[in-house]
């Protein structure tokens, strides 16, 4: 485990804001670089979603499916078993009992709403883990409209529980061929549908990537968690606002919709957790934070493994939804800020403290939550410090994986 950033408690200028601005830019990172083919499916996004998501039918529509369907607000647990061994006080926000199992069905809900809107009848999505793509092939079923989730071939062997969820649910899963035949390659193969059927067709971004305006909008379906986090915390802990708030990082969305409402506020520490794979330095990681440097992928510009002459590097994770080259540019603008401190957990480190988790509160978490978990062997905090971990999803689709890994 490494950290990468400096120290902790430098929390940010009180004067900056690290929300995105007017142009889709959080810092220096961010924007919309996109081939001609895919402007007007960008700009048509662009010029409309706030203004939608503002309409007081929508809003009221998106909320009733979050209680409704989605099973929100999810609920603030104090973990204390896990608390006392760690000493300091740790509540875990529980995403994972959200309806399919992840935070990913808050931005479905709120992107296939937003497709109604627009006109659209068919849905596109990549998935990692497969929690995305569950999550959007859920909401199309809901709907009733098409739905084709691209999702690499490896993560298809790896999360064959997920795989099978998506096509009960009537989605078609395409697999990633090319690459490394993971998050990165499926994401590949849905932009090239999305320039070949620019019409008819809305492609769910899972993560809070992807040229301008989606780093923002799943940002803001995301910003949820944080909203309910500070109302629950006002009622456990007579204050709104942790010491600290915790998130795993790949994309990010997760991390986005916690950090959400507390990204202007400097008291609160923000730590985000990326995956050290076999090692920083082992040629098998995804700990972009440590590994990365400026560049574009998927139509933003953020900070990305590459190699010297810009090729991008294959990242590794043991958790598919962590094995992403690059973070979304609001994570890259909050560790070259200094407002946010980056750690990086290795496999072995993960693994194990989901398995801790499991044993010392009944709660088995998904592997990519399993990194944010870890930190806790090395990242010291106050008795008194409250800190926030988002549970980002439950560990049902990786059980194949603790299976191998502890020969359970």
């Amino acid at each position: 485990m490494k950290e990468t950033s400096i120290d902790s408690r430098l929390r940010g200028n009180e004067n900056e804001s690290y929300q995105a601005n007017e142009r889709g830019y959080y810092g220096d990172f961010g924007g919309a670089f996109i081939p001609e083919m895919l402007y007007p499916n960008v700009e048509e996004l662009r010029s409309q979603y706030i203004q939608i998501m503002q309409e007081p039918s929508f809003q009221e529509e998106f909320k009733q499916l979050l209680k409704d369907y989605v099973g929100r607000p999810t609920p603030l647990y104090y973990a204390a078993r896990f608390s006392k061994k760690y000493g300091t006080k740790i509540y875990l926000k529980r995403e994972d009992l959200c309806h399919t199992g992840a935070h990913k069905v808050n931005n479905t809900i709120g992107q296939i709403l937003m497709a109604k809107r627009l006109g659209k009848n068919r849905i596109i999505a990549e998935t990692g883990a497969g929690q995305h793509g569950v999550a959007t092939a859920t909401v199309c079923a809901l709907m009733g409209l098409e739905c084709i989730v691209y999702m690499g071939a490896i993560d298809i062997e790896r999360q064959a529980p997920n795989v099978a969820r998506m096509k009960m649910l009537s989605a078609t899963v395409r697999p990633a061929m090319s690459g490394s035949r993971t998050l990165k390659d499926a994401t590949n193969e849905a932009i090239r549908d999305w320039i070949n059927n620019p019409v008819d067709t809305h492609y769910i971004i899972g993560s809070v990537v992807g040229p301008h305006p989606y780093p923002d909008m799943v940002a803001r379906f995301q910003s949820v968690i944080s909203e309910e986090t500070k109302k629950q915390l006002l009622e456990k802990e007579g204050r709104e606002n942790p010491d600290y708030v915790v998130a795993c990082v790949g994309g990010g969305s997760n991390a986005a919709g916690l950090y959400y409402h507390y990204l202007d506020e400097p008291e609160v520490g923000i730590i985000a957790v990326e995956a050290a794979g076999k090692g920083i330095d082992s040629g098998e990681s995804a700990a972009t934070s440590a590994l990365g440097r400026e560049g574009i992928i998927h139509g933003s510009k953020t900070l990305l493994m590459q190699t010297e002459d810009g090729q991008i590097t294959e990242p590794y994770s043991i958790s598919a939804g962590l094995d992403y080259p690059g973070v979304g540019p609001m994570h890259a603008h909050l560790f070259r800020s200094g407002r946010g401190e980056f750690i990086s957990v290795n496999d072995a480190d993960a693994m194990t403290a989901g398995l801790e988790l499991s044993k010392l509160e009944g709660i088995i978490p998904a592997i990519e939550t399993s990194h944010a978990l870890a930190i806790f062997e090395t990242r010291k905090f106050k008795k008194d410090d409250v800190v926030v971990i988002n549970l980002s999803g439950r560990g049902d689709k990786d059980l194949n994986t603790f299976i191998e890994y502890f020969n359970l």
